[in-house]
């Protein structure tokens, strides 16, 4: 297992505030470290992806500013078909979390698409699967978006 360092720790400290928006981001972290160069932040998450310590590095856009609409679904599937069901539902590119609970509803994911027909499609599409006995839809009544840094203990 890999075990990080400090610079590993401030490297991801960097990351959860956001990488920074030049033609060279990398560049501009190991300047912010002072004690690292370019070459070595890239190789350090590169390590640390292979890791599957950053599981995903990113963008974030607001989806309603530019016209997208989205749905958080709960699944009630027969128990024996969970794979089955998860297999249709990741194929859809719009899917942003896909996960189990210990419910009723034992499958919860959550879709964007470019408009409310587009995103019927996929949920009707879902629903109809002969494993998924019923799905919820939840529609966000208001947004809240929490920012969430973790306090990796550097010095």
């Amino acid at each position: 297992m890999y075990k990080i360092d400090e610079v590993d720790k401030r490297i991801l400290m960097i990351l959860q505030r956001g990488i920074p928006i030049t033609s060279r981001p990398y560049l501009a972290m190991a300047e912010e470290l002072g004690d690292v160069s370019e070459d070595e932040v890239i190789r350090r998450i590169d390590v640390l992806k292979r890791e599957n310590i950053i599981r995903r590095m990113s963008g974030f856009f607001n989806s309603r500013k530019l016209g997208y609409v989205s749905v958080l679904c709960a699944v009630e599937v027969e128990p024996d078909k969970i794979d089955d069901v998860a297999e249709l539902i990741n194929k859809f590119p719009g899917i942003t979390h896909n996960y189990l609970r210990e419910n009723k509803y034992n499958m919860w994911f959550t879709v964007i698409a470019i408009d409310q027909e587009t995103l019927d499609k996929i949920v009707d599409i879902i629903d109809e699967h002969p494993a998924v006995k019923r799905v919820l839809r939840f529609y966000t009544g208001h947004r809240f978006k929490i920012d969430v840094t973790f306090d990796l203990g550097v010095k």
